[in-house]
């Protein structure tokens, strides 16, 4: 089978959408299937010889007041691209932009269109864009209810979207590398670094961006024995170098190095109460991690509450504080909720959430032959 992944990110840009479309790609080229990507075009050329498949990249420009995020520009290269490659299926990951253009050529050479929902774009809009959330949601809709199949990460956002209007959405979660993110790449040489007095290591990882509320480790910053580790990069990160004293900033980080930060630290502790999905949470649970996580949107689905970690009330600084404040102070109760979380997300592996992704696919196509016969 031949597929067409429209992203609106892709390596080297590090994201949930960039991640998953990156997964989602090895996994068809490894299945035997032809995947092609088209995704917007990076400001420098990336590395050549690194993707597990051809990628077609379309002019873009940085995001107004978040220029790691990039919008494709308008053109022909899109449509071109998906009937040069004689797509059986188009998969859209995360459409807004690029990916409207994706499911317009998709209706016009009549193939069947996969959407998948990954991020709070009806945030994003209101955040950087200065669109109103219904004109936001309007657009969403469009393009969602023109798909053959919408696949929402967390019965949250499967919710959201059924509450907005989009049709035929089935549930679709994301894969967690647990070989790579796992309790034995703790690393002490790094934690005498990160925290020369014996302090419990608080860590977040992902975007540095207004919507992610990174601000509310605020009062953490403030426990006895505690330090606040922040990985990530994004607009955001002069204005909490400020607001968070004391904390440690080690910009970006992937792969195995990141691995070993996750691993290296005690409690995990995420802030953005729009995650469609949470990644970040997963890689913590699978480092061995106890997680503090808004009861909010995919968290939801990933933290059992006072087994896995704690969930508390979104944008609640204090409960933030107090729930971050109540694992550091018992080794014991972390050591419990991190190994049930490992247990909870080692057999959630990128090939069987990909095999999954599969069998959306055979039913969609299934269906259209069923319609045309």
């Amino acid at each position: 089978m031949r597929v067409a992944i429209v992203t609106e990110s892709f390596p080297p840009d590090v994201n949930g959408v960039a991640h998953c479309a990156l997964r989602t790609a090895e996994h068809l080229a490894r299945r035997g299937y032809e995947p092609l990507v088209i995704a917007p075009a990076g400001p420098q050329d990336p590395p050549t010889g690194q993707d597990p498949c051809p990628v077609v990249r379309v002019r873009s420009l940085p995001l107004p007041g978040y220029p790691q995020v990039r919008v494709a520009l308008p053109g022909r290269r899109t449509a071109a691209a998906i009937a040069a490659h004689r797509a059986d299926l188009v998969h859209l990951a995360s459409p807004f932009v690029l990916g409207v253009r994706g499911m317009a050529a998709a209706t016009r050479l009549h193939v069947p269109a996969v959407a998948v929902y990954q991020t709070d774009l009806a945030g994003y809009a209101r955040t950087y864009l200065s669109l109103g959330e219904n004109t936001a949601w309007r657009r969403i809709r469009t393009v969602h209810s023109a798909a053959d199949r919408t696949l929402a990460p967390s019965t949250a956002s499967l919710r959201d979207l059924e509450q907005h209007g989009v049709p035929r959405v089935h549930l679709w979660p994301r894969g967690v590398d647990s070989v790579r993110f796992r309790p034995g790449r703790r690393d002490e040489a790094l934690r005498r670094e990160l925290a020369p007095g014996g302090e419990v290591l608080v860590g977040y990882v992902g975007r540095l961006a207004a919507e992610k509320h990174v601000e509310l480790l605020a009062g953490v910053c403030a426990l006895p024995g505690v330090r606040v580790v922040v990985t990530g990069d994004g607009p955001s990160a002069p204005t909490l170098r400020e607001t968070l004293p004391g904390a440690v900033f080690l910009g970006r980080r992937t792969g195995d190095e990141l691995a070993r930060i996750f691993a290296s630290l005690d409690v995990f502790a995420h802030t953005g109460p729009f995650e469609t999905f949470c990644q970040t949470v997963q890689e913590a649970m699978a480092s061995g991690l106890p997680v503090v996580a808004p009861a909010a949107g995919g968290p939801l689905d990933l933290v059992d509450h006072g087994v896995t970690g704690l969930l508390v009330p979104p944008g609640d600084a204090d409960a933030v504080r107090d729930a971050v404040g109540l694992l550091a102070v018992s080794p014991a109760l972390r050591a419990e909720y991190g190994r049930a979380g490992r247990a909870a997300v080692a057999a959630r592996t990128w090939e069987t959430v990909g095999d999954l992704l599969l069998d959306h696919y055979d039913q969609v196509l299934d269906a259209r032959t069923a319609v045309a016969a």
